[in-house]
């Protein structure tokens, strides 16, 4: 006659080969999504596989003097509706050179950007970056925080009720001095309303290191009255090749990209989302490469990595 233990390990064990595979862990509270500016993603079969209902969508700031940029804007909006996929859209420069970039007056950073908003917000698109990357070289924000600080004061005024990133950097070494300048331009009431920050730790990802990341988190949290304040890694990813020092190799950029989700673990009592960048890669023929995907759409090394990871968070 079986004793109650016996029993009771026989029931776990049933118990056990009833549930599916990975269903016993608990996944990371990391909401993970995808960043890419082309509205061709969505009708990838490779890319439905994943399963993902966040995208990412950067657009220049005064994009809407453009009807091109607009149209493809629109098209990536509305492909992503149909898709079941909410859209996090950012404003960047429209000078991606070197120091180039003429930065806006906030009149004209309210005009243009607030078409951009009222034309998508009546689409859907609620979850807004107020500047893309603002420390960045290729930001006309890049030494003006300042600046930076009343765009987002201009953006919480345009978009009343969306998710805003109230400031968006790259993990630079001295990224903590702009986030220092960045709430000192804000009185405390709009610290508090500043409470989401974005960060794009592709140096920390792709040197395998956490340095930027903790640099940044930290920065924001002692600033000011912002102890409270949240991260979305709203760009980040595998370097398939990024100049000199990431020559093409794709097996680095799918073990990067499994570092990606060990640095999101290790910070998600802090991180609500990632967004990696992107799933269209161009095949090493341009500067910058992070694709999952080849020119074709065959899978390189770092979709699956990238698909595998996410079996751990969520979505």
């Amino acid at each position: 006659m079986p004793t109650i233990r016996t029993i009771l390990v026989s029931a776990g064990l049933a118990l056990m080969l009833a549930l599916p595979a990975g269903a016993s862990a608990a996944k990371v509270k990391v909401d993970v999504g995808l960043g890419d500016q082309s509205y061709t993603m969505f009708d990838q079969s490779n890319y439905k596989a994943l399963g993902l209902t966040k995208v990412r969508y950067f657009i220049k700031w005064d994009a809407a003097k453009d009807p091109y940029q607009l149209q493809q804007a629109d098209i990536f909006v509305d492909q992503a509706k149909k898709d079941g996929a909410t859209v996090f859209m950012t404003p960047s420069t429209n000078d991606l050179r070197l120091k180039k970039a003429k930065l806006p007056s906030v009149a004209s950073y309210k005009r243009e950007v607030g078409k951009l908003v009222d034309r998508y917000r009546a689409m859907g698109v609620t979850e807004w970056g107020v500047w893309n990357e603002a420390n960045h070289q290729s930001q006309p924000t890049y030494r003006s925080p300042k600046r930076a600080a009343q765009y987002f004061k201009a953006m919480y005024g345009m978009c009343r009720g969306c998710k805003i990133v109230a400031l968006d950097l790259l993990d630079q070494t001295v990224a903590d001095r702009y986030v220092s300048k960045f709430y000192a331009a804000l009185s405390s009431t709009w610290d508090k309303r500043a409470k989401l920050i974005g960060i794009h730790n592709y140096s920390d990802v792709n040197r395998k290191h956490p340095t930027g990341t903790q640099r940044i988190i930290s920065a924001v949290r002692q600033s000011g009255r912002n102890k409270q304040a949240k991260f979305w890694l709203t760009e980040t990813g595998g370097l398939v090749e990024f100049g000199r020092g990431f020559p093409c190799d794709k097996s680095r950029a799918a073990n990067r990209i499994k570092y990606m989700f060990k640095l999101a673990k290790k910070y998600d009592r802090y991180i609500e989302r990632m967004y990696a960048y992107a799933y269209w890669g161009n095949d090493c023929e341009e500067r910058f490469d992070a694709g999952l995907v080849n020119a074709d759409g065959s899978k390189r090394p770092g979709y699956n990595a990238f698909k595998k990871g996410l079996r751990s968070f969520t979505k």
